[in-house]
């Protein structure tokens, strides 16, 4: 398998519908995600998608790209940067960092909002053998 230089973008735009039901799969209700009267009295004024629902965006771009390999063994580490908003469209990005080493391609990754502003930060890591 080969690492492409760069990897297809994905973009969602993230509906609070959406949200709601990352909730009910989570189990995570949290009001801050789906409760509109709790999180208007936050800093943030209005619900806030969960973390991991907008991180699932930069897994769906690595499983497009490298399917099964990405499925047995890919790994994250990433930095959460800022709140996502439903009504948000986020674009994930992936770029090969260097030459593939040990069998191994490592990426920079990230979500994007629609303002360019990243709101999610990392790496990935993928086998190729």
């Amino acid at each position: 398998m080969t690492a492409p230089e760069t990897l297809a973008e994905i973009t969602h735009a993230v509906t609070q519908a959406q949200v709601d039901a990352y909730a009910e799969a989570s189990g995570d209700h949290n009001p801050l995600h789906n409760d509109a009267e709790f999180a208007a009295s936050t800093p943030y004024g209005r619900t806030v998608a969960h973390g991991m629902l907008v991180l699932s965006f930069i897994s769906e771009m690595m499983t497009n790209a490298f399917g099964k390999a990405w499925a047995s063994g890919g790994k994250l580490k990433v930095r959460f940067r800022a709140p996502v908003f439903p009504g948000a469209t986020i674009t994930t990005t992936g770029t090969l960092r260097g030459d593939p080493t040990n069998g191994e391609a490592v990426y920079d990754v990230a979500c994007r909002d629609q303002d360019g502003q990243d709101v999610i930060t990392g790496e990935a890591r993928v086998s190729l053998a």
